[in-house]
């Protein structure tokens, strides 16, 4: 069976994501180590870090990430916003190595007012320092594929390897694809030979074994919309055909798979995370 989990709030604490992720029967779990919207963090406790651990182990959830703050941008062409984005990701790669997590899902960045090289050369600098300074860390850097609004970088998978390419410890480094991603800047994987063609170009780029983690969501928005809009499973431009190809794909077997769909909808009985987590699960074949 596929590694099935979703993004989960840490209000009232860490081992309160791994705790609701449990609940739902899910394998594993996604979640912000700080305020995704705020630079400053409160440091993490040892009685943080010990009940998240504790609570990983009592549930026998696996492969847990985090997701970096959405102000990090390592491809600014402003220094000051540059080296604060360098920093704080630093910090974000403290925090979950302290937690135990496998990797830190970061958009690449964006270049702004620079070039698309200009913006993936500072993206590679910014990474061998960050590396240097993380020196001897499990937590891995995971490159997200976005959907290529305004200026992101990282919608091309001709981008994604122009940095795997270049970065000093590339040992450090693995992907996240995000479907509603994809699909929003132009790789179809809605029919099976779709799907097939889009992941053989992402091989022949990147290699698959570079893949570490996958974001499960359907797109609001249609094929090459370049429009990051998540919907719940099944009910966007996507519907069901890209989970199911992907879920039975047995190359992905083992790489997680977190769901960041919209968490409203749904009701007291089953909530939407619920709902969701059963339409992937029905969509995967049963092998004698």
């Amino acid at each position: 069976m596929p590694i099935l989990g979703a993004h989960m709030s840490i209000a009232g604490g860490y081992y309160k994501a791994v705790e609701a992720a449990a609940e739902f029967g899910m394998d594993c779990v996604q979640l912000f180590t700080k305020n995704n919207n705020q630079w400053r963090a409160k440091p993490l406790s040892d009685d943080d870090i010990a009940r998240f651990r504790e609570s990983l182990a009592r549930t026998g959830l696996v492969q847990p990430v985090a997701h970096d703050s959405y102000l990090i941008n390592l491809a600014s062409p402003n220094d000051e916003l540059w080296q604060k984005s360098l920093e704080a990701f630093v910090v974000e790669l403290e925090r979950a190595e302290a937690l135990g997590l496998i990797g830190v899902v970061m958009h690449p960045g964006s270049f702004v007012g620079s070039s698309e090289e200009a913006g993936l050369t500072r993206i590679v600098a910014a990474l061998d320092v960050v590396h240097k300074r993380t020196s001897g860390f499990h937590t891995q850097t995971l490159l997200e594929t976005t959907a290529g609004q305004g200026t992101n970088l990282g919608h091309r998978f001709e981008q994604l390897a122009w940095i795997l390419e270049r970065v000093a410890d590339v040992d450090r480094v693995g992907v996240c694809v995000d479907t509603c991603h994809i699909f929003a800047a132009g790789y179809p994987i809605v029919e099976a030979a779709d799907y097939k063609a889009t992941m053989t170009e992402f091989d022949r780029l990147i290699g698959v074994d570079r893949i570490r983690a996958f974001h499960l969501n359907d797109s609001v928005k249609g094929l090459g919309s370049r429009v990051d809009r998540h919907a719940r499973i099944g009910g966007g431009q996507l519907g069901l055909e890209p989970f199911r190809h992907l879920l039975n794909d047995r190359r992905f077997a083992k790489i997680p798979m977190y769901m960041e769909t919209p968490k409203e909808g749904g009701d007291e009985d089953e909530p939407l995370d619920a709902i969701n987590l059963r339409t992937l699960r029905s969509l995967v074949a049963k092998r004698r």
